[in-house]
């Protein structure tokens, strides 16, 4: 797994950092995400554990944020058409990965049944 990238979604992100053993395996995979995500992250991190926990993982994650264009755009906002329920965040990330062709590695329902979700509670 190693050699595997994966776009975590922020929830993905909370269950490792929390220690969930579901998610042990993926710590050795190259993790991709959006700014959006770090936003997310930074704040649940932030409210939780203070400012210099916030600003550790933020500059941890940093280095592996890729960059949306109108395209993930265009195909995020047909996702949450299909389904309201879906955050912004998590559509434009999972367009993101369909376009990187990576499986987009989520524990959030809305997300449980599509084509490229790699889904660990």
């Amino acid at each position: 797994m190693a050699d595997e990238s994966y776009f975590f979604d922020s929830y993905a992100i909370f269950e490792m950092l929390e220690g969930n053993s579901n998610y042990e395996e993926y710590k050795k995979s190259l993790t991709v995400l959006t700014k959006l995500n770090l936003f997310e992250i930074h704040y649940g991190i932030l409210k939780e554990k203070g400012k210099e926990k916030a600003q550790e993982i933020l500059e941890k994650f940093s280095e592996n944020v890729v960059d949306f264009g109108n395209d993930d755009i265009i195909n995020a906002s047909e996702i949450k058409k299909q389904n309201p329920k879906r955050s912004m965040t998590d559509c434009i990330g999972y367009a993101v990965s369909i376009r990187l062709k990576i499986k987009f590695l989520t524990g959030d329902k809305e997300f449980e049944n599509l084509d490229n979700v790699e889904f660990v509670k």
